[in-house]
């Protein structure tokens, strides 16, 4: 990184580099492993590390001053300090979806007024301004695919950047997996498995509406895992009637007497689009999705008595939301950031930036950071997804990629 000598922050003295890492968007478990990783491989070649809070938002309002509190906006980072979160979900570093290249009137740090007063503002400059103040040699951003993309910008700029994905939705381009999924997944299957004895005991229809906007992993891997007999996804827009006739279906010829279809956030109605909660944008100009499971339910019972005898069947929705985001890693999410953190110090050790540590066929690997946003990744509908029964297809494994129609090929 460019750096200005006149603008060093004294206060923090130089060893062998100084690192800083910063967790954006969605929290997920995983982070703080991920965090801990990170700070203790650092710490242990000899550089320090300075955890930047909230997301974007750390570094983008810090004050260039040393007489400044800046405790809101950045730390220095010990082994005691992430031994004691590197094990728990969430991050302790906090996180924001803030986005310094496009920061409204009204989001501007109160310092910055000024000399940023226009209705849409890019403080990058001063991102870079604060970063050099710190005296980052290099920065670790971990985050899905809009944090991530504000990090190509920052590397675009001089700033030496190793990314490391993650997002609850697994869609991120350029890997098999991101932190976050795993959880998300096992949270998916376990709690499916706990609402269906109360619509078995009712004879009812189970609505479960997840996570994702733009790919329909998340809905796809529990529903192959036996959570679900159908499952709807943002890749594909189904036919309620349909769906109504292979529910009612699956119903009637379970001895329990009721069914199960997950839900994607971002599923969409033949002929119809993306239902959103309201018309706010966050900042990246992202609405937020709410509803579709709403409308599902409400639609399917009233059509269940045209496939059901006359009979109407009435309908458990529930939404997954934050139940599965919050809480502990599971093993994968343990694991992998691990690993994650690791590869990211390898990179840092060879003089390596603006890369993103990934997993791909089953192997720890690294793709350059651009991948982010070059790219889209989703499930490959006519590989993976069977249109006429609104399920996976359940056939040829072999030599498939550990996560099959989740992987990056």
């Amino acid at each position: 990184m460019v750096t200005n000598k006149k603008q060093k922050n004294m206060a923090i003295q130089k060893t062998k580099g100084i690192i800083a890492i910063l967790t954006g968007g969605g929290d997920v478990p995983g982070l703080n492993p991920a965090i801990r990783a990170v700070t203790i491989r650092a710490n242990r070649e000899g550089y320090k590390v300075i955890g930047l809070r909230r997301g974007w938002a750390g570094i983008t309002e810090l004050i260039r001053d040393t007489k400044a509190d800046n405790s809101n906006n950045y730390q220095i980072l010990t082994d005691d300090i992430v031994n004691k979160a590197g094990r728990t979900g969430g991050t302790f570093l906090h996180t924001s979806r803030t986005r310094p290249s496009h920061m409204s009137k009204s989001s501007v740090p109160e310092h910055l007024k000024d000399t940023y007063n226009q209705e849409m503002n890019d403080l990058t400059p001063e991102v870079i301004k604060n970063l050099e103040w710190l005296n980052v040699d290099y920065l670790i951003p971990i985050g899905g695919d809009d944090t991530l993309s504000y990090g190509v910008h920052l590397f675009k700029k001089g700033v030496n950047i190793v990314a490391i994905p993650k997002t609850m939705d697994n869609d991120v381009p350029g890997t098999d997996y991101c932190i976050g999924f795993s959880t998300c997944v096992t949270r998916t299957i376990q709690m499916t498995n706990s609402l269906r004895t109360s619509a078995g005991s009712h004879e009812r229809l189970l609505v479960l509406e997840v996570f994702g906007r733009y790919a329909g992993f998340t809905a796809m891997l529990p529903t192959m895992a036996g959570a679900a007999n159908r499952c709807v996804i943002p890749e594909y827009k189904f036919d309620i009637e349909s769906l109504t006739k292979l529910l009612v279906e699956d119903r009637n010829a379970n001895p329990s007497k009721y069914s199960v279809v997950i839900v994607s956030e971002g599923a969409m109605f033949e002929g119809g689009e993306m239902i959103f909660a309201d018309s706010e944008k966050d900042a990246y100009g992202h609405a937020k999705l709410g509803g579709i499971g709403d409308l599902v339910s409400a639609r399917l019972k009233d059509l269940s008595a045209k496939f059901n005898h006359g009979k109407t069947i009435n309908i458990i929705n529930q939404k997954l939301g934050y139940m599965v985001r919050g809480g502990d890693p599971d093993f994968l999410d343990s694991i992998v950031p691990m690993a994650y953190g690791n590869l990211a110090l390898d990179l840092i050790l060879k003089g390596v930036h603006g890369r993103i540590v990934v997993l791909k066929n089953g192997r720890y690997d690294n793709v350059p950071i651009d991948v982010v946003t070059s790219s889209k990744k989703v499930v490959k509908v006519s590989e993976y997804y069977n249109t006429e029964r609104l399920r996976p297809y359940y056939h040829t494994f072999e030599m498939k990629p550990f996560l099959l129609m989740a992987s990056d090929n």
